[in-house]
């Protein structure tokens, strides 16, 4: 495993790359929804790149930024075991230089959900992974489920900027309990982290509904709120079922849809979601 920390020294070693080359784009402190996307990439690429890369473009002036969960050797650690080629650490001067000023912004899909409750977090989004596309050319880029609308978003940017790139999704990786795996939930205490199962609890109750023959987007959405609302510790931000490809809101399915939410638990917002098809 390399570690590389500058881009010409990145592009210098890919250039010598024969094979497919697959791309796990991280922000560092990993847990096994990373792995699991590593692994994915080390089966059908004939090198694997992970970036670690705390994007501050897409964090919002009042959020976490700079409390993010970073650990960088532990990360390079799990690296290792799983037999990385390579790993990019770029620097934030590096990635945005002085002057900074050219942005990808991805339209409509990025108005809803987390883009209406986080103003220029895709355009963060978007803009890092693009250039992160240009730095590597990937062959594939392994991205999970768990974020659903940043996935509709990479895949809506590759497609109307004709990248050659196949976006590869991983499945969600849950604790026992439901809980998605996230770097955030090292937010939660104890008290929390039992309360935090509740997103889980009510996408279940969605989905149980729906595999019964609901088909009313808003009895789906009231029944999630009302299992939310039943948890002391839990305020909801947003309860949705919306289009799996355009995360318009529905207001009865007859085609995939996406379940999804935003809830904070004390001080952490956390989301979650599932594919009803």
């Amino acid at each position: 495993m390399k570690i590389i920390e500058t881009i010409p020294e990145l592009r210098q070693a890919l250039a010598k790359e024969s094979g497919n080359i697959g791309l796990v784009p991280t922000m560092g402190y990993l847990h096994e929804g990373h792995l699991s996307l590593v692994r994915m990439a080390r089966r059908e690429n004939e090198c694997t790149v992970v970036s670690i890369f705390v994007n501050p473009m897409q964090f919002g002036a009042n959020e976490d930024l700079s409390s993010y969960p970073r650990d960088t050797s532990r990360d390079l650690k799990l690296l290792e075991i799983e037999e990385v080629d390579y790993v990019f650490i770029p620097a934030v001067s590096d990635m945005y230089p002085t002057g900074f000023s050219t942005w990808v912004e991805v339209e409509r899909v990025t108005e809803r959900l987390e883009g209406a409750s986080r103003p220029g977090h895709f355009r963060g989004v978007a803009t890092v992974v693009q250039k992160l596309f240009h730095i590597v050319e990937p062959n594939r880029a392994y991205f999970g489920q768990k974020d659903a609308q940043q996935a509709v978003v990479i895949k809506k940017m590759v497609l109307d900027l004709n990248m050659y790139i196949d976006i590869v999704l991983g499945a969600t990786i849950r604790e026992s309990d439901g809980l998605a795996l996230s770097s955030r939930n090292s937010y939660l205490n104890s008290e929390e982290r039992k309360a935090a199962s509740v997103l889980y609890r009510a996408l279940t109750t969605a989905k149980q509904m729906w595999q019964q023959g609901e088909c009313d987007a808003g009895r789906l959405k009231d029944e999630m709120r009302s299992v939310i609302q039943r948890e002391p510790l839990a305020e909801i931000n947003y309860v949705s079922i919306a289009d799996s490809n355009t995360l318009e809101e529905l207001s009865k399915i007859d085609g995939p849809a996406l379940a999804s939410l935003a809830v904070n638990i004390g001080s952490t917002r956390l989301i979650d979601n599932f594919i009803l098809e």
